[in-house]
């Protein structure tokens, strides 16, 4: 029997809209980019659903936001794209985005908060839990029924998603909650959407930290495992385009969690085409920020080495962040008037030209990579229990293990 394809895909926000899409939404920007990742191999476009767009009251689903979706479906569907919908979006690129409702006006913004973004504007208030506040919850299932009841049958559904990145949003009071919060979504979208696959978007955090959204907890109750992670920001890392730390971070969620894992983020900001890599120097909201850029050359030789790394560690894919470099007339909105580098993460630059790693995306894609079982597996010494003890130091402990120097 011949071996599945390895997915290659991209997060995707247009380049002259960002997190601003679905407010100033244009059909013919999505099937212009759309029919560019076409052309470089992506088979997977892993889109989001902006809460405070997407929601803007606890009992109505925006009808403007439906009609969009189903004209990104069917330009999806005519190039031969699936699409990863993700929900509650939530935290994306630096700001979180909350729907008005949510807001709670008397209490402060939480600590791990960077900037809070709703209704278009930043505000400095807090906002409810959404694992645990009874009106949030039954406003995340009335999206999950809207949705997923509308679409369900729709060619261009390649899987579900429970969010992005949602600790960075907010915590569960525990790992139970945790856990029942992702079975309660994954039952309800089941019940209406049996063929799709679900998956929720974890990233590096919970791998570092015990926050209430454990690896062997969320992916027992979804069907696909997924991670995210970039080298850049680990500052135990020596190189801050290390070429193992991606394929260990889907080895290490694989031991955990006993499922080939999808790595669903992945990549780097760059550098002005043509300098070097260096780093930068700002402030962002607040704080002094220093933030390695790649050259673009050096970005094309990391992702060159990394996807068939992935595939060594049995991975099922691979989804690069993100499509574009976001246009100059974006710079002074969020996030990329604090997040300067979350502006040159794309695999275009801002006048749609493609980078470097562009090509090396394509010239993998053209390999037709399959999905392999693990030549390079984590084995797991300890259980998921007892990780979570100390999740940092099995983290940076393992590593060591899987580059051989443990």
């Amino acid at each position: 029997m011949d071996s599945e394809p390895f997915i290659l895909g991209i997060n995707y926000w247009p380049r002259r809209k960002a997190m601003f899409w679905w407010s100033d939404f244009d059909p013919g920007e999505v099937r212009e980019e759309f029919s560019l990742l076409r052309e470089l191999g992506i088979r997977l476009v892993r889109i989001f659903l902006l809460w405070d767009d997407w929601q803007p009251a606890p009992d109505h689903v925006s009808p403007a936001a439906l009609v969009h979706l189903s004209q990104v479906m069917t330009i999806a569907a005519d190039l031969g794209l699936k699409l990863d919908v993700t929900f509650f979006t939530g935290h994306m690129s630096g700001p979180n985005w909350s729907p008005g409702w949510l807001l709670e006006p008397d209490k402060p913004l939480p600590p791990r908060v960077r900037q809070l973004v709703s209704g278009g504007r930043v505000v400095d208030c807090g906002y409810r839990n959404p694992y645990t506040d009874p009106a949030a919850l039954e406003a995340a299932e009335l999206l999950l029924r809207t949705v997923v009841g509308r679409f369900h049958e729709h060619p261009a559904v390649g899987l579900w998603n429970l969010g992005n990145e949602p600790d960075l949003f907010a915590w569960p009071p525990n790992a139970a909650a945790g856990r029942e919060w992702v079975r309660r979504m994954t039952g309800l979208i089941k019940e209406i959407d049996a063929e799709h696959s679900v998956t929720c978007g974890l990233h590096v955090d919970s791998v570092f930290r015990d926050n209430g959204l454990r690896i062997h907890d969320v992916f027992a109750e979804v069907d696909i495992p997924v991670m995210h992670g970039y080298p850049m920001y680990i500052d135990w890392l020596d190189d801050p385009l290390d070429v193992d730390f991606v394929p260990y971070l889907c080895a290490l969620t694989t031991a955990l969690c006993g499922k080939p894992t999808l790595m669903e983020e992945f990549g780097g900001c760059t550098n002005t085409p043509g300098e070097p890599s260096a780093y930068w120097e700002w402030s962002a909201y607040g704080k002094p920020r220093r933030q390695f850029m790649a050259s673009e050359e050096a970005l094309a030789d990391y992702i060159t080495a990394v996807l068939p790394k992935l595939v060594e560690v049995g991975a099922t894919g691979a989804l690069l962040w993100c499509f574009a470099d976001y246009v100059p007339e974006l710079w002074d909105r969020p996030p990329c008037e604090q997040s300067i580098h979350e502006r040159f993460f794309g695999l275009v630059r801002p006048d749609g030209t493609v980078k470097p790693h562009a090509l090396a995306l394509q010239a993998f894609a053209n390999t037709r990579p399959t999905v392999q079982p693990a030549t390079r597996p984590l084995a797991l010494d300890i259980s998921p229990e007892e990780y979570y003890r100390d999740p940092a130091g099995h983290a940076a402990r393992l590593y060591r293990v899987f580059r051989g120097q443990g």
